[in-house]
Formats: C-alpha cells, sequence, structure tokens
C-alpha cells in the first residue's frame, strides 16, 4: 500500500478559500504547473521563496509515493514591463541596454537561476519548457479562442474580450472580483488604444518596428501575450485539466485570472483543480525592491558581501529559515532570524548524528510512533513545514533526555526515531546534511592550501625566498603549519 492510501493530505484551495482533502485525477499520479522565472535578470530571493515552497510540495508528494509530473516554465519572451499589454519587453530592453542578444540575456540568467536552485537544494522540475519554445501552439490556442468567439483581431494584435468571456464564464473567480465592479472603477481607454475594454488581454502583440523579438504569425509579425504561454505549456504537458497549479501571491491577478480565462474560452473545462499560492517574502519588515534598496541576492547572502547581514549565511540555513514559516504566511528576512535560524539549524543536525550513539533499552520510555504520524499530521495539514519542524525540535528534546537518561527507547524505536528524523530533514524539507557540506568545505580548504604548497615551491624553485617565507609565514599565522620532508611538503591545522 502506497503512503498516499494512509496519508489524508489537505490542501489550502485559493480557489474556494479552503483546506480540501486531496484527491488527484488519476490515482497515484498528479500533475503539478508552477510558473517559473522571467529570465532578464538575478533571481530575486522572494521568488526563491515561492520555488523553495513548491519544491518542498513536489518532495511530499513524491515521499507520499505519488508519480509527479512537475511543470514549471521559463519566461524568455512576451512579459512587458509593469506587466501590462504595451510597452517594452523586459529581456529586450536589458538586451538594448547591456547591447547584447536577447537570448544571451535569456541565457545568462537561466544559467543564474538554476545555479541559485541547485545551491538551495531544489530538485528540478520534470519538464521545464520555455515560452519561445511554444509559439506555434500559442497561435493555434489563439486560433480556436477567436474560432470561440471570445477574442477579436484589431491592427494585427489579438485581444481576449472579457466582458464577452464573462457571460458564460466568471472572470475574477480565482481573486474574488467582480467584472461589473472592475469596469466601474477603470478610467474609459485612450484614443489610440485597439481594446473594446480596459479588463481585455493581449494575446498576440504585433511589434513595432523596433521591438527586437518577434514572430511571424496569420495576424503580424509579433510576439505572445504573457499569460497565453503557461495555458499552452500546462495543458500540453499535463492535459486540459491538471490537478496542482502554484505561483506567487502576486500572480493570482491578472495572471492567473486570465489563463483560467484562456483555458476555459479554449477547452470549456476548468483547467485546474487545486490552486497554490505562497506568499511573499519582506526584509526587515519592509516590501523588498530594487528601487528602494531594500533588496539582497541570494549570492550576496551566501558571501556575505552586503550591506544587511553581518556575516555570510549558507544556502541551507537560508532554506531552513524559509521553511519555518508556512508557505501562504507572508516572512521577514532579517539578520537577527537568520542568526537564529542557523543556531536551531546547527542542534537539529547536532542532535541527529547523536543519535548513532545513543544507548539503547528493552524498553522505550517514549511514543515513538505516534511522533512519527505527528511529523506526518503537520505535512498533511496543507504542507505545514513550521509544524514539522517544531515536531522535529520535539526529537530533539528526547534525544536529549535519553543522552540524560531521563528517558528510554529500544533499538527498534531509535530505528525508527532515526529513519522519520532523515525522511523529514532531508528527503521531505530538503535540507543538506551539515557534515557533508563541512566534509565539502575542508576538500576546498585542502585543494587551496596545495595550490599555496605549489605556488612556494614553485617561488623556491625561481630562488624567490623573500615570497617563499611569506606564503609559509602567512599560513602559519592562519594556524596552518607546513612541514618540508623528502617527500614534498605537507601541512596540518592547529
Amino acid at each position: 500500500m502506497a503512503l498516499y492510501q494512509e496519508q489524508s493530505l489537505k490542501i489550502y484551495n485559493s480557489m474556494s478559500g479552503e483546506k480540501e482533502i486531496f484527491k488527484p485525477i488519476n490515482e497515484g499520479n498528479v500533475g503539478m504547473y508552477v510558473c517559473g522565472p522571467t529570465v532578464y535578470s538575478n533571481v530575486h530571493l522572494g521568488n526563491c521563496r515561492t520555488f523553495i515552497s513548491f519544491d518542498l510540495v513536489f518532495r511530499y508528494l513524491k515521499h507520499l509515493g505519488y508519480k509527479v509530473r512537475y511543470v514549471r516554465n521559463i519566461t524568455d519572451a512576451g512579459h512587458l514591463e509593469n506587466d501590462a499589454d504595451s510597452g517594452e519587453d523586459r529581456i529586450a530592453k536589458r538586451a538594448r541596454l547591456e547591447q547584447i542578444e536577447p537570448m544571451e540575456v535569456v541565457q545568462r540568467y537561466t544559467i543564474d537561476f538554476h545555479n541559485i536552485l541547485e545551491k538551495f537544494n531544489n530538485l528540478p522540475p520534470s519538464i521545464e519548457p520555455t515560452a519561445t519554445g511554444h509559439i506555434v501552439e500559442q497561435i493555434e490556442i489563439i486560433k480556436t479562442i477567436i474560432e470561440k468567439g471570445f477574442a477579436y483581431e484589431v491592427n494585427g494584435s489579438v485581444y481576449f474580450d472579457v466582458k464577452k468571456f464573462n457571460k458564460s464564464y466568471h472572470y475574477g473567480k480565482l481573486s474574488g472580483r467582480d467584472l461589473e465592479n472592475m469596469i466601474a472603477n477603470t478610467r474609459e481607454l485612450a484614443a489610440q488604444s485597439d481594446k473594446k475594454n480596459p479588463q481585455d488581454f493581449a494575446l498576440w502583440k504585433k511589434a513595432e518596428p523596433q521591438h527586437i523579438m518577434r514572430w511571424p504569425s496569420p495576424w503580424s509579425d509579433g510576439f505572445p501575450g504573457w499569460h497565453l504561454e503557461c495555458t499552452v505549456m500546462s495543458t500540453k504537458y499535463l492535459g486540459e485539466e491538471f490537478d496542482i497549479h502554484g505561483g506567487g501571491m502576486d500572480l493570482k491577478f491578472p495572471h492567473h485570472e486570465c489563463e483560467i480565462a484562456q483555458g476555459e474560452a479554449a477547452t470549456g473545462k476548468s483547467p485546474v483543480n487545486y490552486w497554490l499560492h505562497a506568499n511573499m517574502l519582506t526584509l526587515n519588515g519592509k516590501k523588498m525592491a530594487k528601487s528602494t534598496g531594500n533588496n539582497i541576492l541570494p549570492e550576496e547572502i551566501f558571501s556575505g558581501n552586503n550591506d544587511v547581514l553581518d556575516k555570510p549565511f549558507s544556502p541551507n540555513v537560508t532554506r531552513f529559515f524559509m521553511l519555518q514559516a508556512n508557505y501562504r504566511s507572508i516572512l521577514d528576512f532579517s539578520d537577527e532570524a537568520l542568526k537564529a535560524s542557523e543556531k536551531g539549524f546547527n542542534r537539529l543536525m547536532d542532535a541527529y548524528h547523536a543519535l548513532e550513539d545513543l544507548p539503547t533499552s528493552k524498553k522505550s520510555s517514549l511514543d515513538i510512533a505516534s511522533w512519527k504520524q505527528s511529523c506526518y499530521d503537520a505535512m498533511n495539514d496543507d504542507f505545514n513545514s513550521p509544524i514539522l519542524i517544531a515536531k522535529l525540535f520535539d526529537a530533539v528534546k528526547m534525544i536529549n533526555n535519553i543522552k540524560e537518561e531521563s528517558a528510554s527507547i529500544s533499538t527498534k524505536d531509535k530505528g525508527m526515531l532515526q529513519e522519520t528524523m532523515r525522511v523529514f530533514m532531508f528527503d521531505v524539507l530538503g535540507l543538506l546534511d551539515k557534515v557533508s557540506e563541512d566534509n565539502d568545505t575542508s576538500e576546498k580548504l585542502s585543494s587551496t592550501i596545495e595550490l599555496l604548497i605549489k605556488l612556494r615551491a614553485e617561488a623556491r624553485n625561481n630562488k624567490d625566498f623573500a615570497l617563499s617565507d611569506q606564503i609559509r609565514d602567512q599560513l602559519q599565522e592562519m594556524g596552518i603549519q607546513l612541514k618540508d620532508g623528502k617527500e614534498g611538503t605537507t601541512f596540518s591545522i592547529k
């Protein structure tokens, strides 16, 4: 029997505003789509929080025994500034400013995105499609939506007719908005606008002469609207109806609302059963924004090269910090919070490694089976990672009590405790073992010292004894002792 048959998982569905028992469309299989980054700059820390949140969801579903197809897109065209239907493409703008090709911008920041998520120990998605790789499919779905009467073409651009769509469906049901109120609170369209109504959004935009990124279509040389790619790629790889769609809270309106409208207009079906939204990350109590300077990049956290934190923090500790809040809660990033997380992380890892040498008794005074189920209960309650972490710290107390002989544990229960901690710390939360991380640091340190020993030997061969002595003396000041012998130079760390 698969674990998912024993555990009852509840997910908070943004569509209903309630926690619902999770039942996939096809038993044992889960289709999950998450909106990925627009690759025009280094990945934002707030975005990283979203992707870590859905990595947790992915990991737990896999742990429960589901076969998960996780699709996360790369937006490499069509996302205009300020999420508008006019203006400059974000990627094209960066390409113009840096005087490089748009696809150079895409390549550079896609690599950065992957590198950062790898440092955070995120699992890669099953499929990572790009907007530019699906232009043909986007053109085809626009044709379908036009044929069904929910879109119109003006001067080479195609717009979705929200007012007409709302007569048969409900535009605004995800975000809880009423179209009549939206219309009443909107200014009149500018005279030069091609739209019938202000709420209408672009499915295809005719490219201005200066617009670099363009493709041929039945309507014009142009590019697809930003919302369209997600409808196309989610349905192509997961079907017209699939289980989970995730993204940041800021995407609920208009992006996800437009996705629903496009899907329903094209197929007549509601595309998603469970909508999940991760909340925002603030910095020292204020919204993160590059424009105000209240911003920090992941690499600046790891290197310590920033004006916000007193010291560097590893990706491991930063990930642990983010998981200490439920994905639907606002999380404030600060130096104090990260320092507290680092202490907690080290305490948790030390307790886990102390388990190996823990003495056992014939009988347990602890109910390990109930504690194990409480870990599942936490994750079954909408992936409640902070409660799970609290349960793991209950295990730390149990381990300390056994060490102090105020509690006892049997060999069988010790094995269960050890395995459950391993599963939830490493497989589900996605933390890396501190010992392996320390070993990695030690290997890098050894390689660096060996390089300095080689440079010192070259200096001696060149009779540059001043440099040779300087390398030896400065290493000695750092507590690294060099010893010259017949077999070469070795080192020891004091």
